[in-house]
């Protein structure tokens, strides 16, 4: 089947092609420039289906090729008669005579894989009767002087004229519309729901001419490949055909040139993409239809989102961001949290998401560093900050916008009537989005940034969304509680949203926890702020744990946390059961300025580790690790990433209990029953995990890794 074609002429000139005609004819017939026919004839992989008939002009050069090769003696002929070696290693020798690349020869000859050939390749130089035919080739190539320019002079020729299409396939395909939760389906039929998108996809490298590609990159973002520098090549043969102006390549390479001019000279095809029409009703949950219009009609210029886990807030404010930077095209926006390295993971990929979801992948480039999101067509951008460092909010300003932008602006302008001119050039942030706002170091914060960020424009868009801390003390449940005239505060848990968005998996663990602790799930799940003071874990017991519950308990976990002085060196012993959701703390130890041998020795001889047993280390200290490793201990780093403290944090906090024996860990209790949430100067409750007096908890945290980054946990 033909790839679908921009107009109907590409369907003639295919078919005019398969009957062998020539391209330059079939230009000609349709009254086209014979480029186009060229580059239709790569983008849609005409000679994979041509037909058995081949042209006039294909056979002429196959015959005109035949009489160059008879002027001279290449040593070719003499090497397909060698019956010392076998027909593939004939064929090795002379391609790698030619390119001296023993893999790619390989291939070639042997019609096999890249990676079969890469075992095998070097291989074939044990053979000393390979070792020799190329040798003798390669003396005979370099006593043919002509020969060897000619080969010069072809390369030059293939890196200057090559096509990339060559290397690449591009077209337009069907795939499933993505939610955050997995493939969108038809509520009716139950089927995914497609969208088209464009696709690039790489040859393979044994069909395409290898030796003209300088460099091929895989990255996370895609691959890409970069091909020899063509206009040194162009300059290199210009230079050359002046001095031999008889050259047989001469006619072939004005030809070749001429066509590259012609084809500066053709209009682009342009492609404008699918028209924005808005975010479709089934993407927005139920609790947020109402905030939409409240959006279009610009009741409201703060827009506040508390609720729950699986809410899909979060969801809902990245679309909404998308759909006013397609409306307002002088309106830019900047995204923040409280740490900097939690961006790209969290919100930074909400928004990639809902760029996808609404399917304008080709509309926007996302880039990591800086990281920023960019509308290709008009230059609007999407910034992402920390406000762990301040100075980086207030260094943000509207870039200059694209002509299209400033033409679409003047437009709308021109509508309203009495509508003063302003300057557009620029445009404005004119959309805030602050994540798990409880985060932030208190309203003050918050409205520095937002002072700093928005200057400029008529309409501002400020969305807040975060889970509400367990204490009613925190800083974001009272600004909650503040009405303000301009200020929209919305509501919202995982029932309100369709079931099947989240899976059942989803709504398993959440029942689940409402069973075994149904105070951790209504903060959590419901986003009820259920705490009174700033304590971070409510969930602690105190007691004695006897030796016959620790003589049945089976899997036993280990951690430690490094330290010197003042901090001490922790280590804590503990023992998790999964089916009531209950952690029981067994034993611990504490030392300030003690040696890693000395403290793996204690381990060893005072609480019984054996090599067997493993220990989850703070991944800070490598060096402590391996020295662990070196004294018999079976020792690991714990895995961090960003936002790794908070979720750990939340997971010990949502057990059904903490059961520590005061006896036995004396200094872990402490910890646990004093830890509380970080406050801000007027004393103020906020989000934040205090690192201090906190050793105990690093060890179990570490220790409990495995456990708590597992699914559903």
């Amino acid at each position: 089947m033909l790839a679908r074609g921009p107009n109907e002429n590409v369907e003639k000139a295919y078919k005019l092609y398969k009957q062998g005609m020539k391209l330059v004819e079939i230009a000609s017939q349709l009254n086209i420039p014979d480029g186009t026919v060229r580059r239709w004839k790569s983008t849609y992989k005409w000679d994979g289906e041509r037909s058995d008939k081949k042209s006039e002009r294909s056979v002429k050069k196959k015959q005109n090729k035949a009489i160059v090769n008879e002027d001279f003696d290449d040593g070719i002929k003499e090497t397909m008669l060698n019956d010392n070696i076998t027909h593939e290693q004939r064929l090795f020798c002379i391609y790698y005579s030619k390119s001296f690349n023993a893999v790619q020869s390989y291939i070639k000859a042997y019609k096999c894989s890249y990676e079969n050939a890469c075992s095998h390749a070097h291989e074939l130089w044990r053979n000393v009767e390979i070792k020799k035919e190329v040798q003798r080739l390669s003396l005979l190539k370099a006593e043919q002087i002509a020969v060897g320019e000619n080969d010069l002079v072809d390369m030059h020729m293939r890196i200057a004229f090559a096509d990339i299409g060559d290397y690449l396939s591009f077209g337009r395909e069907e795939v499933p519309v993505m939610t955050m939760f997995g493939p969108m389906e038809d509520k009716k039929t139950k089927e995914p729901i497609m969208k088209e998108v464009n696709f690039v996809k790489a040859n393979e490298s044994v069909n395409v001419d290898t030796q003209i590609i300088q460099e091929v990159k895989q990255g996370k973002d895609g691959f890409s490949i970069k091909l020899a520098d063509k206009q040194k090549s162009l300059d290199w043969l210009e230079k050359f055909f002046l001095m031999n102006p008889m050259d047989k390549h001469k006619i072939e390479f004005d030809n070749a040139k001429l066509e590259m001019e012609r084809r500066k000279l053709e209009p682009e095809e342009i492609n404008e993409g699918s028209k924005y029409t808005g975010i479709p009703a089934t993407m927005i949950a139920p609790a947020f239809i109402k905030v939409i219009h409240d959006i279009e009609q610009q009741l409201y210029n703060e827009y506040v989102f508390p609720g729950g886990r699986g809410s899909t807030k979060s969801s809902f404010i990245s679309l909404q961001i998308i759909d006013l930077i397609e409306k307002n095209p002088d309106m830019h926006a900047a995204v923040f949290r409280q740490v900097g390295n939690t961006l790209r993971d969290s919100v930074y990929a909400q928004i990639c998401w809902a760029i996808s979801a609404l399917g304008l992948e080709d509309e926007y480039k996302c880039n990591v560093s800086p990281m920023e999101i960019t509308k290709k067509s008009t230059g609007q951008k999407i910034f992402f900050r920390g406000n762990d460092d301040p100075m980086k909010s207030k260094g943000i300003k509207a870039p200059a916008l694209k002509k299209k932008a400033i033409e679409r602006i003047k437009i709308r302008n021109a509508t309203v009537v009495n509508k003063s001119p302003i300057k557009v050039e620029n445009g404005y942030i004119g959309i805030l989005w602050f994540e798990e706002l409880d985060q932030f170091k208190g309203a003050e914060a918050v409205r520095t940034v937002t002072q700093s960020v928005i200057r400029g424009g008529e309409r501002t868009y400020i969305f807040k969304s975060f889970n509400p801390p367990k204490s009613a003390n925190n800083w974001a449940n009272k600004y909650i509680k503040v009405p303000k005239p301009k200020m929209l505060v919305t509501f919202s848990t995982y029932l309100d949203v369709p079931a099947h968005w989240l899976g059942k998996p989803f709504i398993d663990e959440a029942e689940h926890l409402k069973e075994v602790n149904p105070t951790a799930y209504e903060n959590e799940y419901m986003g009820v702020a259920n705490g009174t003071g700033g304590n971070v874990f409510d969930n602690v017991t105190i007691r004695a744990i006897k030796d016959e519950e620790i003589a049945v308990m089976d899997r036993i976990y280990f951690g430690v946390d490094w330290g010197w002085y003042p901090d001490p060196w922790a280590y804590n012993k503990m023992y998790y059961n999964a089916q009531q959701h209950k952690l029981y703390i067994l034993d611990e130890d504490r030392r300030n300025k003690t040696k890693n041998k000395e403290t793996a020795r204690i381990l060893q001889e005072e609480h019984g580790i054996t090599p067997n047993d493993r220990i989850t280390c703070d991944s800070a200290e490598q060096k402590s690790i391996s020295d662990y490793k070196e004294y018999g201990l079976f020792a690991r780093g714990a895995i961090k990433g960003p936002g790794s403290v908070e979720y750990s944090m939340k997971w010990l906090a949502s057990l059904t209990e903490i059961i520590i024996d005061n006896t036995r860990t004396p200094n872990t209790a402490t910890e646990f029953l004093e830890y509380e949430y970080e406050r801000d100067k007027e004393g103020n409750i906020i989000s934040g995990y205090p690192d201090k007096n906190n050793h105990h908890i690093d060890a179990i945290r570490y220790a409990m890794e495995e456990v708590w980054k597992r699914r559903g946990q």
